[in-house]
């Protein structure tokens, strides 16, 4: 993860997450498009491929800023840094059409959280108004969202408005992003104790959280800075984790679409490893699910120890019920 400057790096990433479909009697699946089309795309957005996984279901990828997802009808692309994403969607769409026959867009999720530096992003990033603007130049029946204190931490979303689409009836992703972590888990993320990124996982704990049967590609920076992917053998779900360690801006991004029996759980899990001052939980569930209702159910009668709740909110949307939460310790102020 290369510096934007010598003191500072931006945590937080951009997610784009785009389902396609096609209005044409057959197509392929976008696994099909040459690797050189997904460097050049890359390359646009300021970042670069690292490595790749496979398995029967997608394609995994560490960038040097992040990571990005290839499965037949859905496509991820998760940067952190001074990139420029929304400068790939246009590239996208294109190849789409051209290798696969995949001409329609069935939805869009674009989302973040605030930047810590705002004024160091690419023009076009430095204000969600203008991110807005630019996804409408592309996109028809697109919406907006800010969820939580203006003041204070929040997450944007920008996302279609389809009746119907290519999601399949079972689609479940939630994050878990971290601010002010612990400084001795965060420590294990730096060069100077952690010689690989295999015994970085280990001396955290990060490895306890994972299934065994996941396959696992993972990288450890120079000097700090961690970027993990995590696969099923025989599915397109996935878990990713991205680590920031500095000290004045520490900053750890956990999301999965694995199916979570039960989502707080792992939720707790994750920050009893991370230890951060204040976090904020996001899931995407089926609306009407019985995810949805555990999750509503867990948010309302079930604590983080150590933790208090500030915001909760929920967000209705065509097909998923968005579910919004912002915790920080119980010692600390909102």
């Amino acid at each position: 993860m290369s510096h934007v400057n010598a003191n500072f790096f931006e945590g937080v990433e951009k997610l784009l997450e785009v389902w396609f479909e096609s209005s044409r009697p057959t197509s392929e699946s976008l696994r099909c498009i040459p690797i050189e089309e997904f460097e050049r795309l890359t390359a646009l957005a300021n970042c670069q491929i690292v490595s790749r996984t496979s398995c029967e279901a997608m394609d995994a990828y560490v960038l040097s800023e992040s990571s990005m997802f290839v499965s037949d009808r859905r496509f991820v692309l998760k940067t952190c840094g001074s990139t420029s994403l929304l400068r790939t969607i246009e590239p996208l769409l294109q190849i789409a059409g051209e290798y696969c026959n995949l001409d329609q867009v069935a939805n869009v999720f674009y989302s973040h959280k605030n930047f810590l530096r705002p004024e160091l992003q690419p023009e076009m990033h430095r204000h969600f108004e203008r991110e807005v603007a630019q996804l409408d130049s592309i996109f028809e029946n697109g919406a907006g969202y800010c969820l939580g204190r203006l003041n204070h931490d929040r997450w944007y979303l920008y996302t279609l408005n389809p009746a119907n689409g290519a999601i399949p009836a079972y689609d479940q992703t939630m994050e878990i992003l971290m601010s002010d972590l612990d400084a001795n888990t965060m420590s294990c993320f730096a060069r100077d104790v952690s010689c690989s990124a295999s015994e970085a996982r280990k001396l955290s704990g990060l490895d306890r959280l994972f299934q065994s049967d996941l396959i696992i590609d993972d990288k450890l920076f120079e000097p700090c800075g961690y970027s993990m992917n995590g696969i099923q053998r025989k599915s397109d779900a996935y878990v990713t984790v991205h680590i920031t360690p500095e000290f004045s801006h520490s900053y750890v991004s956990f999301e999965t679409n694995i199916h979570q029996t039960v989502c707080f759980e792992q939720l707790k899990n994750v920050v009893n490893c991370f230890k951060p001052k204040r976090f904020i939980f996001t899931a995407f569930v089926n609306k009407g699910s019985e995810e949805q209702r555990r999750i509503e159910y867990d948010l309302a009668n079930t604590t983080v120890g150590g933790y208090r709740m500030l915001d909760c909110q929920y967000l209705r949307l065509p097909n998923h019920t968005l579910v919004y939460s912002y915790f920080v310790k119980s010692s600390a102020s909102g």
